[in-house]
């Protein structure tokens, strides 16, 4: 009686410490970092967002009602520790005034001709978006978030989900239509005789 009685208690200290969501919280490595980099398009930063973002998501853990709804809670945390970072920065009075507006100040894209220029140039204008419509264009058209799970983890109405996305599809269109009407670099190379 006393055996089992031990050994039911170190298997109730063992999921206390270790928990039934470790492996589920490690897998969500790639995908937080897909979103970190989309989000913030700097490498070091998105493995500090993911790492923190995991650090939070396993301490918290025991908040996580339904394990279902594990990558959107997960995403969650990651866009409050987002914020966090940038208002840490302080380059901004108010994060809510300029989700809309804000744009990033990478150069415009470049020509593309073959698939990687392509990739380069969808991930340039992708960049350009106003932040607020490049996370909600980054967690539905490419995590496939539906728009509910989208306004759940940036904390805004459903219907500011759908509009934030319309408009980053139409500005997409817009400097992908602008990428393609620009003439392709020619060739520096000149003829020598």
């Amino acid at each position: 009686m006393d055996y089992c009685f031990r050994l039911t208690h170190m298997t109730m200290i063992s999921r206390l410490l270790f928990g039934p969501f470790r492996p589920s919280i490690e897998a969500m490595r790639p995908v937080l970092y897909r979103i970190a980099y989309a989000w913030c398009h700097d490498a070091a930063l998105s493995d500090d967002l993911v790492q923190d973002t995991l650090s939070k998501a396993w301490t918290r853990r025991a908040q996580l009602r339904d394990e279902a709804s594990l990558k959107a809670w997960v995403v969650s945390i990651m866009h409050h520790c987002w914020l966090d970072h940038l208002r840490s920065r302080r380059d901004f009075d108010d994060v809510e005034l300029w989700q809309d507006t804000l744009e990033s100040l990478t150069e415009s894209p470049e020509a593309c001709c073959n698939r990687e220029q392509v990739i380069t140039c969808v991930r340039t204008a992708v960049a350009r978006l106003p932040l607020g419509q490049r996370q909600v264009l980054t967690l539905v058209d490419l995590e496939e978030f539906s728009y509910v799970e989208v306004a759940g983890v940036l904390d805004i109405p459903v219907g500011t989900v759908m509009s934030r996305l319309s408009r980053a599809r139409a500005n997409l269109k817009i400097l992908l239509d602008n990428t393609m009407k620009q003439p392709v670099a020619e060739s520096l190379l000149r003829r020598v005789k």
